[in-house]
């Protein structure tokens, strides 16, 4: 039977959230001049990318929880970034970008810049591209 201290020094699923947590931290920091955090900053970009879609659509783009996007999207619709359309197809609701949301996605753009170039500099482009081979294998194993 492994140790507790083998555990906590090999499991994946733990050494990922400790990364999730400190890069999630690295990057609030860096988007809080624009008054987003990390995860807003994400569902404005993949709401922008895709164009207005519903919340079990962006959800599964993501890889979250429909609860759990629900939550965090309530702030942003409240504060207006966001809009939510009229109920759709299966009682679907189509969630879109407001022009205050696409201007806010705009101006954290260069914050967000600034932060990946920052990181890729401090990992080196060799160890980039492993992280991100790496990550989108973790992904793919789901």
């Amino acid at each position: 039977m492994p140790s507790e201290r083998s555990i906590l020094e090999t499991c994946a699923c733990g050494k990922v959230r400790m990364a999730a947590r400190a890069l999630t931290r690295r990057y609030d920091d860096a988007l809080r001049p624009a008054g987003l955090r990390a995860t807003q900053f994400a569902l404005l970009v993949g709401i922008s990318a895709n164009g207005a879609q519903s919340i079990a659509a962006l959800a599964k783009e993501l890889g979250m929880d429909r609860s759990t996007l629900t939550r965090n999207i309530r702030p942003m619709l409240d504060e207006g970034l966001l809009a939510l359309g009229d109920e759709g197809w299966r009682r679907s609701r189509a969630l879109e970008l407001t022009r205050k949301g696409r201007s806010r996605m705009e101006q954290a753009i260069p914050y967000w810049e600034s932060a990946q170039k920052a990181l890729k500099r401090r990992l080196g482009d060799r160890h980039w591209e492993v992280a991100h081979e790496g990550l989108d294998r973790l992904i793919e194993a789901e």
